[in-house]
This record gives C-alpha cells, structure tokens and sequence, in this order.
C-alpha cells in the first residue's frame, strides 16, 4: 500500500505538484547560494568549500593545481564602453572557460574581473598548459571589445593551506601582469 492510497485523487494530484514545486525552489535556492549570477560560474564561497575538499584529497598523495586569471585593462572597457560591455565581456569569458575546461575542474569567479580555476590532478605542467590554451583562446575568442587575461598558477605543496595556495597563484598572475600581461606564469 503506497502512503498516499488513503487520500484521492485530487489530493494526490495537487500534493505532487506541491512536492515538484518545493524540489524547483531548492535547486533554485542551491542555484543561488553557490553561482555568481552575473557568470553562472560558481561563486567564491562555493569555490573554497570545495577547495577545502580537495585539499584533503591532496595532502594523501593526489595532485592539485589552480589558475587565478585577469582580464587584462578591464577598467578601461568599463571607462570606455560602460559597465553592461564590460558585463558582457565577463559573461562571454566566463562561457569560454567553461567551454575549455575539463568536467573535473573547478571554474569560478573570484571578484571582479578575478577568476579562479581549480584543477583536481593536474600538476602545475598540466595547469601551465590549460592556462596558455586558455590565454590563447581568449585571445583568438574575437570578443567584442577584444580582450587579453593574464594567468598564474600554483601547485599544492606539502603543507599548503587553501589560502596559501590562492596567494601563490595570485603572485604569479602578479608577475604575468608585470611582466607585460597577456602571459602565463608559475
């Protein structure tokens, strides 16, 4: 006997569209809680949760790289064509790196034109050569206005913790900026 055979069929029926109803507000709420809304990427908080994760996985012998990126001069396009180009310009940069990345990795947006991507089982080689597939592929990308980002990378080492590994990957994007942008660094 099914629990709701004691109720009709009325009831069964508006009872089911209720329970479908609260399923879409939770992937809603999920949706919300773990995506930036103007990317679709995953948001920051949702990115160090997982980070958090695979940290652990780390420290028992898996590798695990990240790519922190930048969008070359972003305050220009906003200075010049106004902040819904350089919206756009974010979305489409966004599109792209999940369009180039494996399914395994993380893509996020970090903070204004600031993204990371965490790379499970990859070795800062593998990432060096994600990065500069992705540098070029934003680069050939024909995005309007045209654009160019900067990447650095980091690899866990012993010991690492989640915001150690953020901050190596940042001075790297760091050195990739001074050094004259549109470059990957390790």
């Amino acid at each position: 006997m099914n629990k709701l055979d004691f109720i009709g069929p009325q009831f069964r029926k508006k009872l089911t569209k209720v329970l479908k109803d609260v399923d879409k507000g939770i992937d809603m709420l999920y949706e919300i809680a773990t995506h930036d809304e103007k990317t679709g990427l995953f948001n920051q908080k949702f990115f160090k949760s997982v980070l958090s994760l695979e940290l652990d996985k780390a420290r028992r012998g898996k590798k695990l790289s990240l790519i922190m990126l930048d969008i070359d001069n972003f305050k220009k396009i906003n200075d010049n064509y106004g902040h819904l180009a350089g919206d756009k310009i974010l979305k489409q940069l966004a599109n792209l790196l999940k369009e180039k990345i494996r399914k395994s990795d993380i893509a996020s947006r970090f903070g204004g034109e600031e993204f990371l991507i965490m790379l499970p089982n990859a070795t800062k080689e593998k990432a060096k050569m994600v990065a500069e597939r992705l540098r070029k592929s934003v680069q050939s990308a024909g995005l309007k206005p045209r654009i160019t980002i900067s990447l650095g990378v980091s690899e866990y080492k012993k010991a690492d913790t989640s915001n150690n590994l953020i901050k190596k990957a940042d001075a790297a994007l760091y050195r990739a900026k001074k050094k004259g942008r549109n470059r990957v660094e390790v």
